[in-house]
């Protein structure tokens, strides 16, 4: 994906592909919670990304001039391939799958904003991996805001028990190093071809786990209701073709900070639509939770910003 050169149409494109991840992500928290009371988690997640990728391929592939052509049956080379399938299962796997396991039992809005926590993990990693300059103050701040927010939630009697909050944690993390390595790896010049093949990839191992996991056994397609059914297919249009495409653009045409800036938005909305069409209750800690988190992550991703405008007033007005 790195192959993109961002030049003010693609950063224009950029901006608008990430404005649509704020709601369309913030919205399949909500579907996913909907979709597994009557779809096996793991076989619903495995079907919703490889139809997502299945479709999308075939859309690229047909524009590409390449479909059909046996010697050229993917669009790229070997090794681009094998990156296109580890980013899948870093973002996919890791990242979806254990939201998809965790909300089996916690609310979709906690879910969502456990998940919140991707801008601290990029902020680490990046600082770490020498990607980005160390954390400064605010940053630093922003990182124990929002740790604060999670132990509100995930302490003893809370509202976020301690397995799902680590699966969703870990989650958080394989979705950072998954963002990094979809950003760094050189996956061709098509965002949409490397986003089909990481749809594959994912979705194929999903549904493995799936059907290694004894879920076949538990799914029966005449007992799922038109909700479910409607909730899966906004996942696979919204959620993944339109959702996981426009992240993947505004990866390679923004900074990675600015990307993360999505989990300003998901968590309010997921909060939203959990309150509006689950009736789940959003009570003082959530509340103070959401709050923690939402600040905590405002003040990583624009810490840097902020910080250049503010050093130079405060040299003026220790000099005044």
């Amino acid at each position: 994906m790195s192959a993109v050169t961002p030049g003010p149409r693609s950063r224009r494109l950029g901006w608008a592909s990430l404005a649509a991840v704020y709601v369309l992500w913030g919205s399949t928290y909500a579907a996913i919670q909907v979709s597994e009371r009557q779809i096996p988690p793991l076989l619903m997640a495995g079907c919703r990304f490889l139809l997502a990728g299945l479709l999308l391929y075939l859309l690229v592939g047909r524009r590409g001039g390449w479909l059909g052509s046996p010697r050229h049956w993917v669009g790229l080379g070997r090794r681009r391939l094998l990156a296109c399938c580890l980013a899948g299962l870093l973002l996919l796997v890791g990242g979806n799958g254990l939201v998809v396991a965790a909300e089996l039992r916690v609310h979709s809005g906690l879910a969502a904003l456990v998940i919140a926590t991707v801008p601290l993990f990029m902020a680490l990693i990046g600082a770490l991996s020498g990607r980005t300059g160390r954390p400064g103050p605010l940053a630093w701040l922003g990182i124990a805001l929002g740790l604060v927010g999670i132990a509100v939630l995930a302490r003893p009697g809370g509202d976020l028990p301690l397995l799902p909050a680590l699966a969703l944690l870990l989650a958080a993390l394989a979705w950072s190093f998954g963002s990094y390595y979809a950003r760094d790896a050189s996956l061709g010049s098509s965002v949409l071809l490397a986003s089909a093949l990481e749809m594959l990839a994912g979705g194929a191992a999903m549904l493995l786990l799936g059907l290694l996991a004894g879920e076949g056994a538990e799914l029966h397609l005449g007992a799922i209701g038109a909700d479910a059914w409607a909730a899966f297919l906004w996942l696979v249009v919204g959620g993944a073709i339109f959702g996981y495409t426009c992240y993947s653009y505004a990866l390679v045409c923004l900074p990675a900070s600015a990307v993360a800036t999505y989990a300003y938005v998901n968590p309010v909305v997921a909060l939203l639509l959990g309150w509006l069409l689950l009736g789940q209750d959003i009570g003082p800690r959530v509340g103070l939770a959401a709050l923690l988190i939402t600040v905590g992550v405002v003040l990583i991703v624009s810490g840097p910003v902020l910080e250049r405008r503010l050093l130079p007033l405060a040299l003026r007005w220790r000099r005044g």
